[in-house]
């Protein structure tokens, strides 16, 4: 009777466990959301959290409606699941612990593509991407592994979801990310189209990059061990789940100061995360041992992705979600034929380092290889049918203004800060002002000035004892026009920019924002103002430069300024020199 009380007490407690551990995971999302806010620039961040948020909310409603049976109903020819409506018609005897604990690990897959897509996603478009892998390409999966599925009836083992959710994610991202195109600048091309340089973009807020990590691993702790069925399985998960992130971290670290000089902080965040994906497949059957060198080759592994995304494969991640979970997943998914061991607790799988001989190490890599394809493939063809729909990326504007302000608008996520993204209030033009003629090749040379006014205080000095030859140019216009003036510039020549965040009106004038359904007035603008200082390059090519590329057809696409610098003689040294501060009036 006592054994039969403990076994019932020992039991329930396990149930309590199983959905505080569906709550940790659940509370992953507010770490998801951290990391990809973080590291993305600040013009972006509201979108991010609100991808976030959707992921959960619209996985939620669709998953109530098919995901739920494609994944736990009763097995169809070891492919999918019985979809059914329990929840509405039995929920007396619905499963209601299985029914959260799987929804908040499919939330988890779903969320893993925002960061590598963020930046540059219509915000509609990554709604149905996410109603999609919700509803159809996780749960399908998910039963092959969990449900009783053909690759659980071969004896594959993914304990917490290194290759369905992790893999799956990550796989599903490098298509977004791939489909959906880098971020404007992050690639410098030559003229025959070759990429030949690659920019950095970092995060605007590395502390909430790094308080998102440390939610995710604590997180982390639910999501590995919440499956666990014994006080000592569970207590062997902690260490694992511990053992690898820090050894990944650690090796990332010495691999970054090694190769950089310094130790790179995004990097090991990133490698934090890596050393978990890694473990969480074979959490529950490796021992101190296999976490360790499962963690020292995540570590690698992650500063290798990031790189070959980069330089080789010319793809933009903006957070690393490839690296991190795509690649790590795969690696997790084989470390279990490599690495479990019967010494873990209630484990009766050995792998091929441990004396198991290949036979498991095969069967995970052909689920790898079953779930990659099945993930790719679907995920090419949602983004290619949401591609020709919807539309995948905002427009060049958009993205340069930001996605807070031009999705959603919110002139910024951090109002009341003064913030160098705070770029992008929505811009209307007063009645009148078009041209007509939108290409500056075309247009008059009344047009043209009208466009981009010139002020040219310098031709007053020209010829004179005061003209040095040097000229100050200062040209004001729309942030969303910087990115093209800077190219136009470089490529003219010129290599010294002095850029400065300006606000002011003109001839347009700002939009009313709503905040709560509050309508806020902004009656100044933010403007860009760029300042270069000439001297070889002509003044005259500097502005004609300039004006070509503002041009957009409407009166005030900018104003262009030019100053004479004056001639300083330093009288203790006799020697001349030239002061960029001091414009002739």
């Amino acid at each position: 009777m006592t054994e039969e009380i403990l076994k019932a007490v020992d039991g329930e407690l396990f149930a309590v466990w199983f959905l505080i551990g569906a709550a940790l995971v659940f509370w992953m999302q507010a770490g998801f959301a951290m990391v990809e806010a973080g590291f993305a620039r600040a013009k972006n961040a509201g979108n991010i959290l609100m991808k976030n948020l959707m992921d959960f909310c619209i996985g939620c409603a669709v998953f109530i409606l098919i995901g739920f049976g494609l994944l736990l109903g009763e097995d169809m020819f070891g492919f999918i699941g019985k979809p059914g409506l329990d929840i509405f018609t039995a929920y007396e005897s619905f499963d209601w612990s299985n029914f959260v604990f799987n929804l908040v690990f499919c939330a988890t897959t779903a969320t893993i593509v925002s960061g590598a897509m963020a930046e540059r996603t219509k915000f509609l478009s990554y709604c149905v991407y996410s109603a999609v892998i919700s509803a159809l390409i996780y749960p399908i999966e998910a039963h092959w592994i969990w449900g009783g599925g053909w690759l659980s009836q071969l004896g594959f083992h993914d304990f917490a979801g290194s290759c369905a959710i992790h893999m799956v994610g990550g796989i599903a991202a490098i298509v977004g990310a791939k489909m959906v195109g880098p971020r404007i600048g992050k690639f410098e091309k030559d003229s025959k189209g070759k990429i030949v340089k690659v920019n950095a973009f970092p995060g605007h807020n590395i502390v909430v990059g790094a308080l998102g990590v440390f939610i995710l691993w604590l997180g982390w702790y639910g999501f590995n061990g919440a499956a666990c069925t014994s006080v000592d399985q569970l207590a062997s998960v902690f260490v694992t789940t511990t053992i690898a992130p820090s050894i990944a971290t650690v090796v990332c670290m010495i691999f970054t100061w090694l190769k950089f000089g310094k130790p790179d902080v995004s990097m090991c965040l990133n490698a934090s995360l890596a050393g978990l994906v890694a473990i969480t497949a074979g959490c529950d059957v490796t021992d101190a041992l296999g976490s360790i060198i499962i963690g020292a080759v995540a570590g690698l592994l992650v500063c290798f992705g990031v790189w070959f995304l980069d330089y080789k494969l010319h793809i933009d991640d903006p957070v690393g979600a490839v690296a991190v979970h795509m690649i790590n997943g795969i690696w997790g998914t084989i470390a279990v034929g490599l690495f479990a061991t019967p010494s873990a607790p209630d484990c009766e799988l050995t792998g091929l380092f441990y004396g198991g001989g290949v036979k498991l190490l095969l069967i995970q890599l052909l689920g790898f290889a079953a779930v990659a394809a099945w993930a790719a493939l679907g995920m090419f063809i949602v983004f290619t049918v949401i591609k020709a729909i919807f539309g995948l990326r905002v427009s060049e504007e958009e993205e340069i203004e930001g996605l807070d302000v031009k999705e959603h608008g919110l002139t910024s996520a951090y109002a009341g800060f003064s913030i160098v993204d705070i770029s992008s209030a929505a811009m209307t033009a007063n009645e009148n002002t078009s041209l007509g003629v939108p290409e500056y090749e075309q247009a008059s040379e009344a047009a043209r000035n009208a466009s981009v006014r010139v002020v040219n205080t310098a031709e007053t000095v020209k010829g004179t004892s005061l003209d040095t030859g040097i000229n100050k140019v200062v040209i004001i216009t729309k942030l969303s026009r910087y990115d093209k003036i800077k190219r136009a510039l470089n490529e003219l020549g010129v290599t010294g920019i002095t850029v400065t965040q300006v606000t002011g009106c003109g001839i347009e004038k700002g939009a009313g924002q709503m905040y709560r359904g509050v309508e806020m007035d902004m009656t100044l603008l933010p403007k860009i103002k760029l300042e270069v200082v000439v001297s070889k390059i002509p003044v005259d090519s500097v502005i004609e430069t300039a004006k070509k590329t503002l041009y957009t057809g409407k009166i005030g696409d900018g104003k262009i300024f030019v100053y004479p610098v004056s001639r300083v003689v330093k009288i203790r040294t006799g020697e001349e020199n030239y002061d960029a501060l001091q414009d002739v009036e």
